[in-house]
């Protein structure tokens, strides 16, 4: 049975807000999803200091930052399914008090799994919540105020990491690294208050949650939850000294996607659908029965939205792997410390929001295609300059090139998800974004593996020959960089078939 209209519905907040209430929403939610990039990022500044007070090693309390990866990762293929069975106001504020119960629990635990316990709620919450901003802005707004409205969240988005990790440092050294959980607590209680007000139960486009829906593919689930796990799992393992398991578990991780895939095109054959619905007693329809695809296969038959996937997982790693690469760059190859690398970073995240707020209002002077080839060459180039960098000639290149690589992103973040969604039938959208969304991260939590093994194995080159240890770091971290440069160069191919679309749909 549809939920019944009341107070808190879309015609009704919008009779009372008027044509501001889609700007209102896009607030509530830009807010929500702030305070979910931000417990996704500044952890990592805090690892240091939560590994001597538990006294862990360092692959082990790295698994707080992997633990959240996974959870957030895999919890964004359930956003559409949670979104049409329980609304969207439930929905956002389910995930907002997991946010808030997480960052208290966190801060106050003495226990490391209760540490990880409320790591990984942060992570379900935030991986629900990251693909709503992108459903929004293509079902509540005209194709001429997207651009704009994707500028504006983006920019609002990409301030948490910007200014998270620059108070985070200063906050570790202060207060250690319980601070770390309690950031996300204001906003979180924030966000909380404007769903009160402006988030309604039912769609942009006026669609109910239904009780009655499909039910969630637990076997879809359960394969994506077990191949994600088993392939971060594996690449950590390579960081190791056994080969073996890393290898069986990636491996294994490559079976399990392959089953997921095979599961998902069972699902979408109609047949099975219209036999599974009439097979009640009386010839009623047991809807319980049903199931929808965890992931919709279908939105893989509109090219611009393939390639654009394509650029996504591509961009994750770059973006995801830069972001840990560059604070470890810095502190262990250039000596600097975490409060000074904190400052020092937050003028080119700022410049990275304003880059992003006008990009969204110059979107419809070019193809969103054309803004991310651009993005995605500054962003190879600040990479491959990055060996030019020495501290011996100071560090003003430094800053300029990471200036350029946040210029190169402002140009990607609000355009990749106009580009790969816009011209997408409607009801594929939520899909669609939940999609997106998940190759964007399974991409970067295996890119921040991925940097730490070719960093790793480039340190060990080194270590064997050089008769400067400082100097072997360094070329260890610029040959990495480089591997990132090459990686996000690659990116520009599927980039530019984005800007062809085509609306063939997939064979079931």
């Amino acid at each position: 049975m549809s939920l019944a209209q009341g107070p808190h519905s879309l015609q009704a907040l919008q009779a009372r807000y008027g044509e501001r209430h889609r700007w209102l929403l896009l607030l509530s939610v830009m807010l929500g999803s702030m305070a979910a990039v931000m417990s996704s990022t500044i952890m990592n500044v805090a690892i240091p200091d939560m590994s001597q007070h538990f006294a862990l090693g360092q692959s082990r309390v790295q698994w707080v930052t992997s633990g959240f990866m996974v959870a957030m990762t895999v919890s964004m293929l359930t956003t559409p399914w949670l979104l049409a069975r329980y609304g969207y106001r439930r929905v956002y504020e389910v995930c907002m008090w997991l946010l808030l119960g997480g960052g208290v629990a966190g801060g106050f635990a003495n226990d490391f799994p209760l540490v990880m316990a409320a790591r990984v709620a942060e992570g379900l919450a935030a991986g629900v919540v990251q693909p709503i901003p992108a459903i929004i802005i293509l079902r509540a707004f005209a194709s001429e105020e997207q651009g704009r409205a994707s500028g504006l969240f983006g920019m609002g988005v990409v301030l948490a990491p910007a200014i998270g990790p620059s108070i985070g440092g200063v906050l570790v050294d202060m207060f250690g690294w319980r601070s770390i959980f309690f950031m996300v607590v204001p906003l979180a209680m924030v966000a909380l208050w404007l769903s009160r007000r402006y988030v309604p139960t039912s769609a942009p486009g006026g669609v109910q949650a239904d009780a009655d829906s499909p039910g969630l593919d637990w076997i879809g689930l359960a394969l994506a939850s077990a191949s994600t796990l088993m392939l971060l799992n594996g690449l950590v393992q390579l960081r190791g000294d056994d080969d073996t398991v890393a290898m069986v578990l990636l491996a294994l991780a490559g079976v399990g996607m392959a089953v997921f895939v095979a599961w998902q095109r069972h699902l979408l054959q109609p047949g099975r659908r219209v036999r599974r619905a009439a097979s009640g007693r009386q010839g009623k329809p047991v809807r319980q029965a049903l199931r929808g695809p965890l992931m919709n296969l279908r939105v893989f038959g509109h090219r611009h939205f393939a390639m654009g996937a394509l650029v996504s997982f591509t961009y994750g790693i770059a973006l995801f792997g830069s972001t840990y690469l560059l604070p470890v760059y810095m502190q262990m190859g250039l000596g600097l410390s975490p409060s000074y690398i904190g400052a020092a970073l937050l003028p080119a995240g700022i410049l990275l929001a304003v880059t992003i707020a006008a990009v969204g209002r110059l979107s419809n002077r070019m193809p969103p295609a054309h803004w991310v080839s651009w993005g995605l060459a500054l962003l190879a180039l600040s990479f491959a300059l990055m060996p030019l960098v020495h501290p011996a000639a100071g560090l003003a290149l430094l800053w300029i090139l990471v200036i350029l690589g946040r210029i190169g992103l402002g140009f990607i973040l609000p355009s990749l998800n106009l580009g790969a969604l816009r011209g997408l039938p409607k009801d594929l959208i939520p899909q669609a974004s939940s999609v997106i969304g998940f190759v964007r991260m399974l991409g970067g939590a295996a890119g921040v593996s991925i940097c730490a093994i070719v960093l790793e194995w480039r340190l060990a080159v080194y270590a064997l020959a050089a008769n400067s240890p400082s100097r072997a770091d360094l070329r260890a971290f610029n040959e990495t960089f480089v591997f990132l440069a090459t990686t996000t160069a690659l990116a520009l191919l599927a980039a530019w078939k984005m800007a062809e679309p085509t609306a063939t749909p997939a064979k079931d």
